[in-house]
């Protein structure tokens, strides 16, 4: 055998190789997401861990352990929001059906999520603030952004986003395959804010403080910087502002 044909012949395994490889994964992320709301809502499960929940930037760091659980695969569209709501209160409405819902408050969504439970007899939640973090985090680890150190790759920011929400899961996933973690829209978790809550956060599943007049949300959106879509960058604001353009959310559920 010639050296062109004994190359071309190690070209093609390793091409055949490299996307066996690729449909593994792909089939791999496809039988971990399930999806019974009944609206098209794909939800993936996370195995629960510790980890070092905050940023050592802003001196935030604390260890966390959460339990197994499932979170949104993608933040929740304007179709799916339309479906369960009959109407859409997105201020970027011609963004289309698969953009994310936009101009929802605290109060809003949990509207929505009691219609949805009603409907489906299921009980879909908010994740915690602990929850929506770890899985930002690839299930705890170590990371700028939600997918890595690339923040043009994994998110909609306002370097890249021409100034407007984009159609969900059109960024890199992280290794979860979780979409839009970082950037496109603020997402609302279920706890309460508070300045000093990590210095007393227990460290088994923490559910946030008792409530203040602040919700706490999580990822950055198109509207805001690299440094806002930052996995441990935390926002907060009042549960009834549904005026920003900016919030919405993912939704999550407890294992069995």
């Amino acid at each position: 055998m010639s050296i062109v044909k004994a190359l071309l012949k190690t070209a093609c395994i390793y091409a055949a190789l490299t996307m066996a490889t690729a449909l593994q994964t792909s089939t791999a992320h496809a039988a971990s997401v399930t999806d019974d709301s009944g609206i098209g809502i794909a939800f993936v499960p996370v195995k629960g861990g510790c980890f070092k929940m905050g940023d050592t930037e802003e001196k935030t760091v604390h260890e966390v352990c959460v339990s197994d659980f499932s979170i949104g695969k993608y933040e929740i569209t304007q179709e799916q929001w339309q479906q369960v709501m009959g109407n859409n209160p997105s201020r970027y409405n011609s963004c289309g059906n698969d953009c994310p819902v936009d101009q929802v408050g605290w109060y809003d969504v949990q509207e929505f999520i009691s219609k949805l439970n009603a409907k489906t007899g299921k009980f879909y939640r908010l994740p915690t603030e602990a929850e929506w973090e770890y899985a930002a985090r690839e299930g705890g680890k170590s990371m700028k952004y939600a997918g890595g150190n690339d923040i043009n790759a994994v998110a909609w920011y306002d370097k890249n986003s021409a100034n407007t929400p984009h159609k969900v899961g059109t960024k890199q996933a992280n290794a979860l395959g979780i979409y839009d973690m970082s950037g496109n829209v603020w997402e609302w978790v279920n706890d309460c804010y508070r300045a000093d809550y990590y210095k007393k956060s227990p460290k088994i599943n923490p559910q946030g403080p008792n409530c203040s007049d602040k919700r706490v949300l999580r990822g950055g959106s198109w509207f805001n910087t690299a440094k806002d879509s930052r996995v441990a960058f935390r926002l907060k604001d009042n549960p009834g502002s549904s005026y920003h353009f900016t919030f919405g959310f993912r939704l999550a559920t407890s294992s069995k």
